[in-house]
């Protein structure tokens, strides 16, 4: 079933069962919509490289590593540049299956053909050898619908996946990390040198396809030894010459300097709203959550091992088909914490 399928069944549901419990809202901008900082008013000039050392200050990165952060207007346009990129090296991608449909949309209107590995009911590495070409992995940290971040041991995992061949890379996409500094994980992979890390204000801050930095590692700087792909300098120009409006700079300017608490309130607040769905599921349903779903700060997604047509039939939840979220063969399903019908008033 395709989101846009499954939301026009979750609103023919609700209407005609109004005691379900809806826990399959997904649109975290209408759902904390109050909380999204106000565009500034003012015309003044916003330098992309000042930016670039902001959002470094505020994730605890080196300044010097400002050369590398690559501004863009989000995640989505940050991919379909590198994408452009892995194309014209004939790089093999591999994409987790399961996460956002979206990964693979942006991938094939670049010309490539991913692979995919599943995440659900836990990350699961390609285990096909190494290949004479560039080979990426792209993985989220944390991962939805998954609810959490890598565990140590996954992480080691993807470091072992690296070694396997010098031609390997990571693209790591944590947009769903509202903490500063990024999660130990993610600067574990960041530390391997072999990994591009893409981030922006979508989720944090609540303004998506606004602004967003792409953080080459610093085997990117020389790229001639992953086959033909460009140098930095190259990649650096696509980033250049495709550059958020200047509006949009000076909206990532505001919300880094002077809105730079929302993060912490919105974790805050999605805190709360899972609570809240907590105490209205039934004890069985609760206790299918995995623990590190239900205690990851800023976490709306709960994977559960029940298929959502049994959690909507003898528990009265309506929940979140995996297959949502693209192919999968596990037989569980997704709850979040979102929806009105979480919150006091709606009991």
């Amino acid at each position: 079933m395709r989101f846009d399928e499954f939301q026009e069944f979750r609103q023919r549901r609700l209407g005609a069962s109004p005691s379900l419990l809806d826990a399959a809202e997904t649109n975290v901008y209408r759902a904390l919509a109050a909380m999204r900082p106000e565009p500034p008013t003012d015309l003044r000039t916003v330098h992309r490289c000042d930016l670039a050392r902001a959002w470094l200050r505020r994730f605890e990165l080196p300044e010097e590593w400002s050369g590398r952060a690559m501004v863009c207007r989000g995640v989505r346009h940050g991919l379909a540049v590198v994408f452009q990129r892995l194309r014209a090296a004939r790089a093999r991608l591999w994409l987790p299956g399961d996460v956002y449909p979206v990964y693979f949309e942006l991938a094939r209107a670049a010309g490539l053909a991913p692979a995919s590995y599943p995440t659900l009911p836990a990350p699961a590495l390609p285990g096909a050898p190494a290949e004479d070409r560039p080979e990426y992995l792209l993985l989220a940290n944390p991962s939805k619908p998954l609810g959490r971040y890598l565990t140590d041991a996954e992480c080691a995992a993807v470091i072992s996946w690296l070694r396997e061949s010098p031609r390997r890379r990571l693209l790591i996409d944590s947009v769903y990390d509202l903490g500063a500094p990024f999660a130990a994980g993610t600067r574990a992979l960041l530390d391997t040198g072999r990994a591009i890390l893409l981030h922006s204000v979508t989720k944090g801050w609540l303004w998506p396809r606004t602004f967003g930095v792409v953080l080459l590692g610093p085997a990117q700087t020389d790229l001639a030894d992953v086959a033909d792909v460009a140098d930095l300098a190259d990649l650096a120009e696509a980033f250049r010459a495709d550059p958020p409006a200047p509006a949009q700079l000076r909206l990532a300017d505001s919300l880094l300097t002077e809105h730079s608490d929302v993060p912490r309130q919105a974790v805050a607040e999605l805190a709360a709203r899972a609570e809240r769905l907590f105490e209205r599921l039934p004890d069985e349903v609760l206790g299918a959550i995995p623990t590190a779903s239900r205690t990851c700060p800023g976490n709306y997604f709960f994977p559960v091992g029940i298929p959502a047509g049994t959690l909507r039939r003898e528990y009265g939840v309506l929940a979140i088909p995996v297959g949502v979220f693209g192919e999968s063969s596990w037989s569980g399903s997704i709850l979040t914490s979102l929806a009105d019908a979480s919150s006091p008033a709606s009991r």
